[in-house]
């Protein structure tokens, strides 16, 4: 058989244990046709064999996204971007310029934002935001998204100024005079604010695990497949061939497969049943029916996610002790322990996997908790459940992890490089249990990297740097960063493994699919704190060019 596509002079990093490294690789259709040297390579082409000479660059097995959000990604690439901006002067700027933009758009939003943005000492609430914009709805969404602040126009609009009742662990912050702040705390307190966009919040209704309450015109789901190709592109610019995922609903894998009609799937994407505590576990029957409907090798469901807390910023996560810069507040569990560790066993029965949003201590032994009584009441099998994030993990639960088979799923770029909301939370006197995907690795568990996009850059090379340059905000803590070759393994092969395709990607070898990923340069050689300003060459997915720079 001749090579559709061979790739040559490459320094290529397989993930394969067996076969570490190569020097070229050849494709034909959608698999890898063989790995090896040069000359071998070569001899696989024929007439009609397209041919690149990769000049001495990385290639690697393609990125896998373990955690991002990716209708919500790519809907919040047409908002106002406020990464980065500081001071009531610089807010004003950028929200002036971006109301005079879009003048008809009935709810302005911006995201991205710091906590401190006004300065270490004064919160964002509503007088600040109407001194801004008085007569237009503003909200201005935390860089974490679980927190977000809210002009008077925007709540009055809401139904939200006199404040509401909500579930435990979401919060319309009041004032002394009776009145909401504008500062809201988890999806329920700012949901009622978002749905006055003009996309009736469909992007985001994957994080309540419900459907469009009214079904979507035709041009309302062509708007939304148009957002979610900007995002597949957006992610094949950055070397990504698949991706996991983390809020999700039947509509959401409908419109997937709409555009994998069209033939513009163009990564493999995995899609979650979000349960949320309100839900009766009888909802769990649309998890397995998504699970039935939506098994392909580009498109599946499969696993159920649920969150157990918020962030530390805000005080949302559940800590095991109080939090350091707030005396006895230690945050507490979106599910009680009863309920958690009953939904973990009702969907680990149904042999779905579990995806756990866990930040505080308390939240991930929580966790932990939860998969240990589903193995325990359902016996044994491959589960490769998951605690996503796990900020903060106390000691005796590192090596629960490797023996109850649960994932570590981390993000290097959330970790703190110096003061911050996140640090003064957390304290010194316990900063050595934050972050410690090195502990994780070396007491056995899998480590999956990702970004959690859009709360940080999707890039994985920015990641990559985050990791391999790691710093400790306080002297003296242990070193947390993995060796190169790991925090590859945790963006490629791990990724494959958590979402059970490791038999078909996130390794470079003959008859694995042709997923992969060509850096700019030689990763190796690129001194670590340059890595992030690598490019991405060439994106291929199923064997099929994806991005080509």
């Amino acid at each position: 058989m001749d090579a559709d596509l061979i790739l040559t002079n490459a320094r290529i990093l397989t993930m394969d244990p067996d076969n570490p490294r190569a020097e070229a690789i050849a494709i034909a259709g959608d698999r890898i046709l063989a790995v090896g040297r040069n000359d071998d390579i070569h001899a696989l082409a024929g007439p009609d064999t397209r041919r690149r000479d990769a000049g001495g660059a990385t290639l690697l097995p393609g990125f896998v996204e373990s955690h991002l959000h990716l209708f919500s990604g790519a809907y919040g690439e047409t908002l106002l971007q406020l990464a980065g901006v500081k001071g009531f002067d610089a807010l004003k700027r950028a929200v002036d310029g971006f109301a005079a933009a879009n003048p008809d758009t009935p709810l302005l939003f911006g995201q991205g934002a710091d906590y401190a943005l006004l300065g270490p000492d004064r919160m964002l609430d509503r007088h600040a935001l109407d001194a801004i914009c008085p007569d237009r709805p503003l909200i201005v969404m935390a860089y974490d998204f679980h927190s977000a602040f809210a002009n008077t126009a925007a709540l009055k609009a809401a139904g939200l100024l006199q404040g509401r009742a909500l579930p435990p662990g979401n919060e319309v912050v009041m004032g002394e005079d009776g009145l909401a702040t504008g500062e809201l705390h988890e999806k329920h307190a700012f949901l009622p604010v978002l749905d006055l966009r003009t996309t009736g919040g469909r992007e985001m209704l994957g994080m309540s695990g419900i459907e469009p309450p009214v079904p979507p015109t035709d041009k309302e789901r062509a708007d939304d497949r148009a957002f979610l190709k900007l995002g597949l592109r957006h992610a094949a610019r950055h070397g990504i061939t698949a991706m996991h995922n983390m809020d999700g609903n039947r509509y959401m894998l409908e419109v997937l497969r709409e555009i994998e009609t069209e033939g513009d799937l163009i990564a493999r994407v995995r899609v979650p049943f979000h349960l949320t505590p309100e839900m009766d576990l009888s909802e769990l029957d649309r998890a397995s029916a998504m699970t039935r409907d939506f098994t392909g090798l580009t498109l599946s469901s499969g696993y159920v996610k649920m969150f157990l807390d918020g962030v530390i910023e805000s005080g949302t996560a559940a800590m095991l002790a109080p939090y350091a810069n707030r005396p006895g507040h230690r945050g507490e569990t979106l599910f009680t322990r009863e309920a958690f560790l009953a939904a973990a066993t009702e969907a680990d029965r149904r042999g779905l996997q579990i995806a756990v949003h866990a930040i505080g201590d308390a939240a991930v032994r929580l966790a932990l908790d939860g998969y240990e009584a589903a193995a325990q009441a359902n016996g044994p099998r491959d589960r490769r459940n998951r605690i996503e994030h796990i900020e903060m993990i106390a000691p005796e639960d590192v090596p629960r992890l490797a023996k109850l088979g649960v994932v570590a799923s981390m993000q290097p770029p959330h970790a703190p490089q110096g003061e911050s909301g996140t640090t003064a939370g957390i304290g010194p006197d316990r900063a050595r249990q934050a972050y410690v995907w090195r502990d994780l690795h070396d007491a056995g568990a899998v480590v999956a990297f990702s970004s959690d996009w859009p709360i940080v850059p999707i890039s994985p090379l920015a990641g990559i740097q985050a990791a391999m340059m790691r710093e400790n905000w306080i002297y003296g803590l242990p070193d947390q960063r993995l060796e190169l070759h790991d925090v590859l393994a945790a963006y490629t092969r791990n990724g494959a493994y958590v979402g059970f395709m490791e038999t078909e990607t996130g390794t470079l070898r003959a008859g694995m699919k042709a997923d992969l990923t060509l850096l700019s340069g030689d990763i190796e050689a690129t001194p670590h704190d340059r890595i992030a300003q690598m490019g991405i060459a060439l994106t291929i997915c199923d064997g099929r060019i994806t991005h080509d720079a």
